[in-house]
C-alpha cells in the first residue's frame, strides 16, 4: 500500500483498507477473472467517490491521481471577502 504521506493508498486483492484520509485517494485492485486493473477513487467520511466510471490500469489511475493533486496545489487561495453580509 501507498505509505502514510503519499498522496494515495493501493488495496490490493484479497486485502482491505485499515484506514483512510477524508479526500484521500484509493486504488482497490480488480481480480484477474473482473478483467484486472484498479478502480480508483476518493474516501470521505460517508462516501466512496469513484475518479472514473471505469477500471484503469495502473498506470493511468497513478498518472489521474498526479493530475489531481497537482491541480489542487496550483488553484489560488481565495481571497477573502472583507464585506459585511445583508443578513
Amino acid at each position: 500500500m501507498g505509505g502514510r504521506d503519499s498522496e494515495f493508498q493501493i488495496v490490493y486483492r484479497g486485502e482491505a483498507l485499515p484506514y483512510f484520509r477524508p479526500g484521500g485517494w484509493v486504488m482497490f485492485q480488480r481480480s484477474r477473472e473482473s478483467g484486472g486493473g484498479f478502480w480508483l477513487g476518493q474516501t470521505f467520511e460517508n462516501a466512496f467517490i469513484f475518479g472514473r466510471p471505469f477500471p484503469l490500469t495502473y498506470r493511468e489511475a497513478l498518472l489521474l491521481v498526479m493530475d489531481f493533486t497537482r491541480l489542487r496545489a496550483e488553484a489560488p487561495e481565495p481571497e477573502p471577502d472583507h464585506q459585511l453580509p445583508l443578513f
